[in-house]
């Protein structure tokens, strides 16, 4: 073999390895799926206007050394008023995900922002599927900046360490730093 077959398309030696972080898709599905209708036939015909109330949560478990199965799991309520729902629905949409190379705080940022970023358009067109296939009218959920959400989880995981660690103390307004 000529050295020049023992290079790859990147230039690299065959047969080395990648260096640096690494991050595939192995595999995405529906880990679990609900849909409920309690008042149907006759919440065809109820007139009012929908609240919609979502909640969001996901998880992440180890599988492999560097495989991680994230679950993104979306409800979603219809309710004319208090006492009259519409429809329910709960979709868990899940994805294994191969992480390499990556330090603590950023395989963190990355298995809670980007996986979930990457599994949110499947929950998403799961929910509008079964809410038109339940006789609804199509509904499309908004986009989510899950970027946003992990730094709002940061912030707040910091301020209750802050809390702990000084009794109490908020560690944001004992100020900068220096020698008083």
């Amino acid at each position: 073999m000529s050295d020049q077959e023992a290079m790859n398309a990147n230039g690299a030696a065959a047969g080395a390895q990648p260096t640096g972080a690494q991050f595939t898709v192995e595999k995405i599905y529906v880990k679990d799926v609900s849909f409920e209708a309690p008042k149907t036939p006759q919440a065809f015909a109820e007139q009012g206007q929908p609240q919609l109330q979502m909640n969001l949560n996901h998880r992440v478990t180890r599988v492999a050394e560097s495989t991680f199965e994230v679950v993104l799991g979306i409800n979603l309520t219809c309710k004319l008023d208090e006492e009259r729902t519409v429809y329910l629905v709960e979709v868990q949409q899940a994805g294994l995900f191969n992480l390499s190379g990556f330090d603590d705080q950023s395989l963190d940022a990355m298995l809670g922002t980007h996986c979930p970023t990457i599994l949110y358009p499947y929950a998403r067109q799961t929910i509008g599927d079964l809410i038109q296939a339940g006789g609804f009218a199509p509904f499309l959920l908004q986009p989510i900046n899950f970027d946003a959400l992990y730094a709002e989880g940061l912030r707040q995981r910091a301020a209750q360490a802050g809390q702990q660690a000084d009794g109490g103390t908020d560690l944001a307004s004992s100020g900068t730093g220096g020698n008083a």
